[in-house]
């Protein structure tokens, strides 16, 4: 017997049409909004106060919730698209992105397999095809969405591990004792936290004062390794500074090793797309796998990585999952994104990126990021002329690092905290060898020259 609560959350009533329209109404409102504060965070004790208790056995209701939302706990999240987020690496999605990524939950749709989502996985493939090409890889490339760099880098790792046992095995040769993975020790954190998960040692190579890893670095490692080595990772673009390693260089030493070259582009690789940053990408073209994040410098949503392979069949069978109820799926040879990665369950994160290409057209993507190089270049000049700055390292990309002569951690660390505390901007400290310096990650189209400015005036 039916109970007449059992069908309330999913039937379409009154009471649905007007949650769905509050929750329209505000996203439309967050959406064309022209002044969004900064925003900032509150502390435990002060959320919990202001919100008040929210789940309970009745429901406090559509209206009173969003209230909350609104007036309580959106207030207490930093906007990552506000111009004068410079801290980490920002987001800043298109409105067309932002605004389809409601579509993408309103639709129910399922992107783990070709069965359930044909049409979303299409879409998302000729994102994957568009980006490969890009970055010069074959025809046959191509790859899945997966959450973030993090998840991405696993994914590929372990397809490499994969590919290497196998040609051990066809070899005859023995497995060696220990996994390794060599890498420059500026690389992201995600490459140490990816071979903690599957139990390998990463071989971390010295890098030359400009941050850059080389080859000849790399072939040291191979040499001293040898089999143990299934992967080689080459950094586009560091998260702290914006380096681009060598990756030509690199892959002449990974070349007729046996090992996986992959390349960790979440941040920078997205510059590929300008033609003023194009030149400083050339090998990557040679990579095994790479990954780029489109919630950063491709403006899609947060959470989005592309993950992409020379040969997807080595991510195929490094990742398919094997069940009963699964085999109507794995025992064909439709592309499910599913046996790509290190997931089963996911939700189409690549179509919002998708809706925004085909909306505006790649034109404005290189633009954009055109734009953010060039102002980083012109604010790096403008620190250099200032005899109370000091520029750490030209930029590459979108990433100026600098310290402001005689300061220490605690004057970094107060004056970012006054920045933020005053909704003048958010520009957390950063470190490089042991001293702590001031970073502006520059990646939103509305930045501008005179944002950068006002906030060097915050140094005196």
């Amino acid at each position: 017997m039916t109970r007449p609560n059992d069908t309330r959350m999913h039937d379409v009533t009154d009471e649905t049409r007007a949650i769905v329209d509050l929750v329209l109404d505000y996203s439309r409102a967050r959406l064309l909004s022209e002044d969004t504060p900064l925003d900032k965070p509150l502390p435990p004790a002060e959320l919990t106060r202001l919100a008040g208790r929210t789940i309970d056995e009745r429901g406090i209701g559509a209206t009173k919730a969003l209230g909350i939302f609104e007036h309580v706990l959106a207030p207490a999240c930093i906007t990552t698209d506000d111009p004068r987020y410079l801290s980490f690496i920002p987001s800043a999605p298109t409105k067309a992105a932002a605004a389809f990524d409601l579509v993408v939950s309103a639709s129910a749709l399922y992107g783990g397999s070709w069965l359930e989502g044909a049409g979303a996985v299409h879409a998302e493939n000729e994102v994957l095809r568009w980006l490969a090409a890009e970055f010069g890889l074959p025809a046959g490339a191509g790859g899945v969405f997966v959450q973030g760099g993090t998840l991405g880098n696993l994914s590929a790792l372990v397809a490499a591990r994969e590919a290497a046992r196998d040609r051990l095995e066809a070899a005859g040769a023995a497995r060696p004792d220990r996994w390794r993975v060599v890498c420059s020790v500026e690389a992201h954190s995600s490459i140490a936290s990816a071979a903690r998960v599957m139990d390998v040692e990463v071989v971390g190579v010295p890098v030359g004062d400009d941050g850059t890893l080389r080859g000849d670095a790399v072939r040291a490692a191979l040499d001293e390794h040898g089999d143990s080595v299934f992967a080689v990772v080459a950094t586009a673009g560091s998260t702290n500074f914006g380096i681009v390693d060598d990756i030509a260089s690199i892959a002449d030493a990974v070349a007729g090793s046996g090992a996986w070259l992959h390349v960790d582009g979440a941040y920078g690789l997205a510059a590929m797309l300008s033609p003023a940053s194009r030149h400083r990408f050339a090998g990557v073209e040679r990579a095994d796998s790479l990954v780029v994040d489109p919630h950063k410098w491709l403006f899609a949503p947060f959470d989005a990585c592309a993950l992409i392979y020379r040969d997807p069949d080595l991510g195929r069978r490094a990742h398919t999952q094997h069940a009963e109820y699964l085999d109507t799926l794995t025992e064909t040879s439709d592309w499910s994104p599913s046996d790509f990665a290190a997931h089963l369950t996911r939700r189409p994160r690549g179509l919002p990126l998708w809706f925004s290409l085909a909306t505006y057209g790649a034109a404005v993507y290189r633009e954009a990021i055109t734009g953010a190089v060039d102002l980083a270049q012109q604010i790096a000049d403008e620190i250099e002329r200032r005899d109370e700055f000091v520029l750490v390292r030209r930029p590459q990309l979108g990433v100026v690092v600098f310290e402001r002569v005689g300061w220490q951690k605690a004057d970094y660390d107060r004056w970012s905290a006054r920045l933020l505390d005053e909704q003048h901007a958010f520009v957390t400290p950063s470190s490089h060898a042991g001293r702590t310096n001031a970073r502006f990650a520059i990646l939103n189209p509305r930045t501008t020259y005179e944002d950068l400015i006002g906030i060097l005036a915050t140094m005196p």
